[in-house]
């Protein structure tokens, strides 16, 4: 018996799925092309790395620098963003993590040498949780690396952000322990901007609160955002704990930062971010 033909409307199937397989392989091609360039950033060394100072509201004074690796602008990775949201969906967290280390102090070194700034200037560095959490990363070798540079635990700051989100606060709050008994501190990144951030700031009681952009844009403005900002300003007062508004564009956002006695701050209105040490210390003087 003949089979019969298939019905003129059961052809859509196939070419669902035929469309479907197309694009699926054009973003697994996709995939490949972003990770031989990672490994090829990372071979070569092509980050650029940028120092944005974090500068005392109330004093005028800088309290150190908050350092960002920034790769160059490409097809496979138009913006900083998707590189590092990229990196988070492979095996590379890590291996990334601890090139990104050691270039980030060899660079400070550097700057700060050029600069003439001190040695125990403070600095922040974006480090990821999970790499925190590796024994290999504690074992000793930060220290070692600090060390070579001729830089100290006491002055390096881990920023922890709310996208990378802690699952295990205790076992976590166990291994922060371990870092602030050889002098390193730690802060939250993106406070205010999601559950997980607050969550973060109640179990893991961080030096810093770094507050998110999305509540310092136009604060003078926004009672809901003022709101917010005091509530986080009384947990601080009460823990111990320094407030760092992140994301300052305006004049008026600063005095109003600093009218609600919000001890620091970092934005485009104080300074980008900079190849060089920026000298800051006379703005608010």
């Amino acid at each position: 018996m003949k089979t019969p033909l298939l019905p003129a409307s059961d052809k859509s199937g196939l070419q669902h799925y035929t469309s479907y397989f197309y694009h699926a392989t054009q973003q697994y091609l996709l995939s490949c092309r972003r990770y031989y360039e990672l490994q090829k950033i990372i071979r070569t060394q092509t980050l650029t790395t940028f120092f944005q100072p974090i500068l005392n509201l109330q004093e005028g004074s800088c309290l150190g620098y908050e350092v960002l690796n920034r790769p160059p602008v490409s097809s496979l990775f138009p913006d900083t963003e998707s590189f590092y949201d990229f990196i988070g969906f492979t095996d590379q967290v890590f291996a990334f993590e601890c090139f990104c280390r050691d270039l980030s102090f060899k660079r400070l070194s550097a700057a700060l040498n050029e600069a003439e700034k001190p040695k125990d200037t403070v600095v922040f560095v974006n480090i990821h949780p999970q790499v925190l959490s590796d024994s290999n990363y504690r074992s000793g070798e930060t220290i070692q690396l600090l060390a070579r540079y001729g830089l100290s635990p006491q002055q390096v700051v881990f920023e922890l952000t709310e996208k990378q989100a802690v699952h295990d606060y205790v076992a976590f709050e166990r291994i922060l322990s371990h870092y602030r008994s050889q002098g390193f501190r730690i802060a939250i990144d993106d406070a205010g901007s999601g559950y997980n951030s607050l969550k973060a700031i109640v179990s893991l009681k961080p030096e810093f609160i770094k507050l998110d952009k999305s509540l310092v844009r136009h604060i003078h403005l926004y009672p809901n955002q003022q709101h917010v900002v005091k509530l986080l300003q009384e947990f601080a007062a009460d823990s111990g704990t320094y407030i760092i508004a992140e994301g300052i564009e305006e004049m008026e956002e600063i005095a109003f930062l600093r009218e609600e006695g919000i001890p620091y701050g970092q934005g485009y209105a104080i300074k980008k971010p900079a190849t060089e040490l920026a000298d800051v210390s006379l703005l608010f003087s």
